[in-house]
């Protein structure tokens, strides 16, 4: 039946994955470096243990994180051994799944061994959190102090780390820690009243089977004799309880990661998973596989100088046949907006010589918040991109809810704003008070804000929540005055601080902290607009969202730039990468400046950022950045520190403050100007092209803002920030 030999799909193996491949039993870690060929040895091995007829196929396991690794396993092994795939049908193939389909349908055969039917259902996050809300309501509980996410969050944490809603209640202390439990078991009594479990209990009660139940643990262990799991760095403690459980018997197991590319911590992913792997199993024997085949020797030697530096790693040396390689280029920018424009035009150089193509070329940073900077620019000299892992900075909901508060301060008959805000944050005005006043309106030929004027007249409406329509619209009259005399930086800042906006997106998760980053950004990009007579402040600031916005519906092209996280591109490579923001504070992350394991988690990042560089590889710092409205001077990245000179392009200008790094820009450590004040030469007269709107004249500069009367009367005369419009004189 399998009358494929090994030896003819092997061959094109390197050393080290040869030895890997044919290391078929016992404990085994290969230590799979960035860009290793990790997959490749993995589906080989598996390949080999059923061409080899060392175990029948169906008694092998293979797990990973998501179904598209899943699937590209699956492929990969069945086009290796294709003719044999074909013979064994599909109840006698390898399993190879994801953790959590693996243990789904453990527990749909064994449903009644854990309290459940088979027929049970799974609640993914949006279930589960409709159903906290649900009982937070229930619990008569203050919704603005226990946000459902943050529930949500302590309720998988503890499913994760294998700690049941009975034992988190025990010993909490605080009165919001009691809260949380009785939520938790409440939720759990819910869950099972509802036949349901959620997505965290597919592992946790897998586990709990294989504990209580030793002849359903004994049944696996005779079903998976060899098993593989990939990216093991990644895995949490349920998952490593899970993995140890089912090898324990036998002890066929293998694992592959690399604990220089653990990054998710904040998931819940422990990477003394893989540290201690040699401690669980003292025989296990240990693969390094170091030959890289994406990136350049310089690329690489990088990349170790910055790890090297971590302590808690074992130690290995990444190496190619790709010998030398472009140097590094190390900028040290006098601000971000020089920053992009150093990236613009490295990559107008880039396709002008046809070194590369737009879908090469990706560009990194820490925080999705960062993205603003770089979409601008990218606007600015006609650059197609697209974000990944992320939306577009204007397009996120926390930036539309405040552009939402601000155009009605302008206009405040804009009735689709309007809509979208007055129970953002909450305050308790639902859907059937709207409608009400949506009735109201309609039946007297008013404009929703017409009867907000006098809400007293809505005889429908009980007078406390006539009160909270009263409170509500008060407020834009007092910040519609503001906007006469102050910019609208500052009028951003009243309006989150007075409607409690921060509290609202800082719910204790990671996520929420990112959204109010892009809150402090959206402050930034105001700020340009602080030169300007206050009254013209907010309407100026509007046009240019609405330019941004308008020029955000033009149709890409098939070809685009990433733009990305670095978090999103681990597994990803490009031919040319560009890391901005690298800088104390922003990259390292300021969170982790006291937290040796968080600095050493940044560190990791960072190496995952370098090694996704097949080609070039670009490091970007800014002197000045502007963060929530006001300039910060941060010292470039310590990471930077970390590389050789010999590794750094040596023509550029050294800088006082960093060693090789080169300064792009003037030399002199002047501040950089509020981007309005000198950013073009546009003088009354000029002819201009618009991308979108066509030829036109400036009819007046102010600061940084042009007039322009176009030709098309279509568009008439608007206003621009000229560091910002696609535009080009005629």
């Amino acid at each position: 039946m399998y009358h494929k030999s090994a030896m003819s799909f092997i061959d094109g193996l390197n050393e080290r994955q040869k030895e890997a491949v044919q290391t078929l039993t016992g404990p085994l870690l290969i230590v799979a470096g960035a860009g290793s060929g990790k997959t490749r040895t993995l589906t080989y091995r598996i390949a080999n243990l059923i061409s080899m007829r060392i175990v029948h196929p169906w008694q092998i396991l293979a797990v990973t994180f998501t179904n598209k690794a899943a699937n590209e396993m699956k492929t990969r092994v069945e086009n290796l051994i294709k003719d044999n795939f074909e013979e064994l049908g599909d109840k006698n193939r390898p399993m190879i799944g994801t953790f959590h389909s693996i243990c789904m349908r453990i527990l749909r055969k064994h449903a009644e061994r854990v309290g459940r039917e088979k027929s049970f259902v799974i609640y993914d996050t949006i279930d589960s959190e409709g159903l906290i809300k649900r009982i937070i309501k229930e619990l008569n509980i203050d919704d603005e102090k226990i946000k459902v996410k943050v529930v949500k969050s302590m309720i998988s944490k503890s499913k994760n780390n294998l700690v049941s809603a009975e034992r988190f209640a025990n010993n909490r202390n605080s009165y919001f820690e009691k809260q949380i439990a009785e939520i938790f078991i409440a939720y759990e009594k819910r869950l099972k009243d509802n036949n349901a479990l959620d997505f965290d209990d597919l592992l946790l009660y897998v586990v709990r089977l294989f504990k209580e139940n030793p002849d359903v643990l004994e049944e696996y262990h005779e079903r998976w004799k060899y098993i593989n799991v990939d990216e093991y760095q990644d895995t949490n403690r349920v998952q490593y309880v899970l993995t140890k459980l089912l090898a324990d018997k036998y002890r066929n197991l293998c694992v592959i990661g690399d604990s220089d590319q653990s990054i998710y911590n904040f998931r819940g992913a422990d990477i003394n998973n893989i540290l201690d792997f040699e401690k669980d199993y003292p025989d296990a024997k240990v693969i390094k596989l170091e030959q890289n085949y994406r990136s350049t020797q310089t690329i690489l030697d990088a990349a170790d100088s910055i790890i090297d530096k971590n302590k808690n790693r074992p130690k290995k040396k990444m190496w190619t046949e790709q010998k030398g390689g472009d140097l590094i280029e190390v900028v040290h920018a006098r601000s971000e907006k020089e920053e992009v424009e150093f990236v613009a035009k490295s990559i107008e150089e880039l396709l002008r010589d046809k070194k590369a193509i737009l879908n090469e070329i990706v560009v990194l940073y820490r925080t999705n918040a960062q993205s603003r900077i770089v979409e601008e620019g990218f606007l600015r000299y006609g650059i197609p991109y697209k974000v990944i892992g992320g939306v577009r900075f204007y397009a996120r909901k926390e930036i539309k809810d405040l552009l939402a508060y601000l155009r009605i301060v302008h206009n405040p008959y804009d009735t689709d704003s309007l809509l979208r805000i007055i129970n953002t944050p909450a305050r308790k005005i639902g859907q059937t008070t709207i409608h009400k006043l949506q009735t109201f309106a309609l039946s007297r030929s008013l404009s929703l804000s017409e009867v907000l004027n006098h809400v007293e007249m809505v005889d429908e409406i009980n007078l406390k929540t006539k009160d909270a329509l009263s409170n509500f619209w008060s407020r834009f009259a007092k910040w519609r005055a503001e906007s006469q005399k102050i910019p609208v930086s500052d009028l951003i800042k009243n309006i989150v601080s007075e409607i409690g906006y921060q509290e609202y997106l800082c719910d204790g998760t990671e996520e929420g902290d990112m959204r109010y980053d892009n809150v402090k950004e959206l402050v930034s990009v105001a700020t340009k607009y602080d030169v300007v007579e206050p009254d013209m402040s907010l309407v100026s600031f509007l046009e240019e969202v609405a330019l941004v916005a308008d020029t955000d519906s033009i149709k890409e092209e098939e070809s685009l730039v990433t733009l990305m996280t670095l978090h999103s591109v681990k597994g990803l490579e490009y031919p040319y990468v560009f890391i901005v923001g690298c800088e104390e504070n922003i990259f390292p992350h300021s969170r982790s400046l006291y937290d040796p394991e968080q600095m050493e988690e940044e560190r990791r990042l960072m190496y995952v950022g370098v090694t996704r560089a097949m080609k070039k590889l670009y490091l970007l710092a800014a002197k000045q950045r502007m963060i929530y409205g006001d300039y910060q001077s941060n010292q470039p990245s310590r990471f930077l520190y970390d590389i050789p000179e010999k590794l750094m392009n040596g023509k550029l200008k050294k800088c006082s403050t960093l060693g090789a790094i080169g300064q792009y820009g003037d030399t002199e450590d002047e501040k950089t100007d509020t981007p309005l004040t000198d950013d073009s030469d546009y003088k009354d007269g000029d002819k201009v092209l618009h991308r979108t709107f066509g030829e036109g004249i400036v009819v007046e500069k102010r600061g940084g803002l042009v007039t322009i009367a176009f030709k098309d009367k279509l568009y008439g005369v608007k206003k621009f920030a000229a560091n910002i419009a696609p535009l080009e004189k005629m």
